[in-house]
């Protein structure tokens, strides 16, 4: 059975396909669902709306490593710490550099 907040997140994407909260509650929502490569999709476009989004850099992460994208994953990781450094959001900061640790 269809999931009616995920269902309501896109169609709210319908009507303006340049919310970044809207991806960012999508890529959440999909994640809770185990549907992490969809998830992924989402929260990537979240932080091309939005590129100083860094809480949508962490959940990405997250989803890359769920289904087996390291490399991405890493790669958004460094963009995402960056951004969490610059924007001074040290509980997103302390958790890339947690993920960071574990993957070294």
């Amino acid at each position: 059975m269809p999931n009616p907040r995920i269902e309501g997140l896109k169609k709210l994407l319908q009507i303006d396909p340049n919310d970044e909260v809207v991806y960012f509650g999508l890529g959440k929502a999909l994640i809770e669902e185990g549907q992490y490569a969809e998830a992924a999709g989402y929260l990537e476009q979240c932080v091309t709306v939005k590129p100083s989004y860094s809480a949508a850099y962490l959940a990405l992460v997250e989803a890359l490593l769920k289904i087996g994208q390291k490399d991405r994953a890493t790669q958004f990781l460094e963009q995402g710490h960056a951004v969490s450094l610059k924007n001074g959001d040290m509980q997103v900061t302390k958790k890339l550099e947690a993920i960071r640790q574990t993957l070294s």
